[in-house]
């Protein structure tokens, strides 16, 4: 067939396409729309020699497609380079797939142009739908890492997804040219189960995981980025299907919102992009509302859940891959369910989840991520069998690619585009059900949990200006930060807007301003306005790294609040909140606090 005419058009949408939501564009681009695109055979000016190259990318999903986003830094610069994409019909979840190449602003083909014209090389993560009838040398790459998953409703109930002679072979001819391999060991496996493919398959490396190495010296940054501070994160990561951590116990990220405390743990929840496009985002966070609203981050399908392994201090998991990066990283692992049926015996994930602690209950997790700090390394070995070519990947792909391209590669490096930061939680709780233990003279320890968590607490604490009247009704300690209150509002001073709320809320309670992280002014109901100041404990060993002393001063209040229960002179007090201990001094407030106004 010959190449397509240099002059014809670009796929540009115009002002109807542009106002149809992704779900119909999704349906104009995999049926055809009668788009037409750039050629894929245009030559040089004053020369019989092609010089530009057309480079089609098949996605059946946005799983698929966020790999081959991946591969782009192989192509960087290259300006005889064109990208097209398109979406290979058949997959329930390619919804989100054409919503990413949009937003990327990338430019589409419809699946029926796309096989009517021949392309110098088609690049897919997914051997599944009709890629037979596309036009040119056809490159495989894996969409996942280790291939430990069979889905006995999809393909060979026997053979590992990715792996299955019934979609790498059409009328026995394997449908790549080039199958992309991360490590040996898949390689020897792919020759077992299907020898036509394994002949023309190569070991190349997983680019996905060059990314994450390569930004693993961003850490302190993502961790920054998403206000971790001083706590750990705990990364819940969940595949799609039956067997996944968000089918068989869809509870346990609002259990564990629930049990850990607020200033100690931070939360993150990573889904297979599969599940994001099954449920729906809307559906998924009304489904999540708990543990969001407790503060836990949802991380984006695409980069973002790759940011948080980086950032984490432990993964809590089932047998997806995610997995397997976060074991190749030296993340602590620890099993939330066994991959039942799914599950292919032998291979890594499966090694690694008969290994690591499982966590049966939610109260179980700070022993567990403890446990499974001690074996980090020994998990990390039971990866390797998932990953070579470690930070060559993008070197070794762009090899194999340009070979099939008949192209001889620049001489810049091809080297892993670093993770981008990730986005914070965009909400905190507003109301704490706070424990505090120990005693004055020995020191308190303050643990605040959302309002909901079972069992007892000392008292309420309350944020006005994003509490709800019921809480306020119930809280013992009602706060405002003057330093994030509204531009627009009443202006209030210390005094008068302490002692408006303890008249508007009698009984013994505790009314307070945050006026700086690191100082504040309160007032119980019938006593003097007091000024709170918090600084490091003198004895705490990284005391002098004030960018490592991060407390709530909303979780030093309930301290104070707890200590003027018992006592009434201001008095230093120890006070244990998270990983930090700090003093608070409480003193009788200056006038100028006292007169500090603020909006609300």
């Amino acid at each position: 067939m010959p190449p397509a005419d240099p002059q014809a058009p670009a796929p540009v949408c115009g002002k109807a396409e542009q106002d149809e939501s992704p779900q119909t564009r999704m349906k104009t681009v995999a049926a055809g729309s009668g788009q037409r695109a750039a050629g894929s055979g245009q030559r040089a000016a004053g020369s019989g020699q092609r010089t530009e190259k057309y480079v089609l990318f098949a996605a059946r999903s946005a799983a698929a497609l966020h790999r081959l986003l991946d591969v782009l830094p192989a192509f960087a610069g290259d300006h005889r380079i064109h990208r097209r994409f398109t979406l290979v019909p058949g997959s329930d979840f390619s919804g989100d797939a054409l919503a990413a190449i949009e937003q990327a602003r990338a430019r589409t083909v419809p699946w029926d142009e796309a096989c009517a014209r021949p392309y110098d090389l088609i690049l897919t993560a997914s051997p599944k739908g009709e890629l037979h009838e596309l036009h040119g040398p056809r490159a495989l790459l894996p969409h996942g890492a280790g291939f430990g998953k069979a889905l006995p409703d999809d393909g060979s109930s026997d053979s590992a997804s990715g792996l299955d002679p019934a979609y790498l072979l059409r009328d026995g001819h394997p449908v790549a040219d080039l199958h992309a391999l991360a490590h040996p060991s898949q390689l020897t496996r792919l020759a077992h189960a299907c020898p036509p493919a394994a002949a023309r398959a190569t070991v190349t490396g997983d680019p996905t995981l060059d990314r994450i190495l390569d930004s693993l010296p961003l850490r302190d940054r993502y961790r920054t980025a998403l206000r971790t501070h001083g706590r750990r994160l705990l990364v819940l990561t969940s595949t799609w299907g039956p067997e996944s951590l968000l089918e068989r116990r869809p509870d346990l990220p609002a259990e564990l919102a629930a049990r850990l405390p607020h200033d100690s743990w931070q939360l993150g929840l990573v889904l297979h992009p599969n599940e994001h496009s099954r449920t729906g985002e809307f559906d998924l966070r009304e489904q999540l509302e708990p543990a969001l609203a407790a503060g836990m981050i949802l991380a984006r399908p695409y980069e973002e859940w790759a940011a948080l392994l980086v950032a984490a201090d432990a993964v809590l998991t089932d047998h997806g891959s995610t997995a397997l990066y976060a074991a190749a990283i030296d993340r602590p692992l620890i099993a939330a369910c066994d991959g039942g049926g799914e599950l292919i015996p032998g291979t890594p994930m499966a090694e690694i989840l008969t290994r690591v602690p499982r966590l049966r209950h939610a109260d179980e997790l700070v022993p567990a991520a403890h446990a499974a700090a001690q074996l980090t390394s020994r998990v990390r070995d039971l990866a390797e069998p998932a990953f070579a070519e470690r930070g060559h990947a993008i070197r070794r792909l762009r090899e194999e690619l340009y070979r099939l391209l008949d192209l001889t590669p620049r001489a810049v490096p091809a080297e892993p585009r670093l993770l981008p930061d990730p986005a914070p939680a965009t909400r905190t709780p507003a109301v704490f059900a706070v424990r505090v233990n120990g005693e004055p003279d020995t020191g308190l320890r303050v643990e605040r949990r959302p309002a909901h968590a079972p069992g007892p607490a000392h008292h309420l604490a309350a944020e006005h200006g994003e509490a709800a009247e019921r809480h306020l009704q119930s809280a013992a300690l009602h706060y405002v930060r003057a330093d994030r209150a509204p531009t627009r509002g009443e202006s209030w001073t210390v005094d008068r807007w302490t002692t408006h709320v303890l008249t508007q809320y009698p009984g013994r309670r505790t009314a307070a301003v945050i006026l700086s992280p690191t100082r504040g002014v309160l007032r119980t109901t019938g006593g003097p306005l007091l000024s709170l100041r918090l600084t490091p404990y003198a004895d705490q060993a990284h005391a002098s790294r004030a960018e490592a002393f991060r407390v709530d001063p909303a979780a030093a209040l309930s301290a104070a609040h707890a200590w003027l229960d018992v006592r009434e002179a201001p008095s230093p007090i120890r006070c244990t909140i998270g990983d930090h201990t700090c003093t608070l001094q409480l003193s009788p407030a200056t006038e100028a606090e006292a007169r500090h106004a603020f909006a609300r």
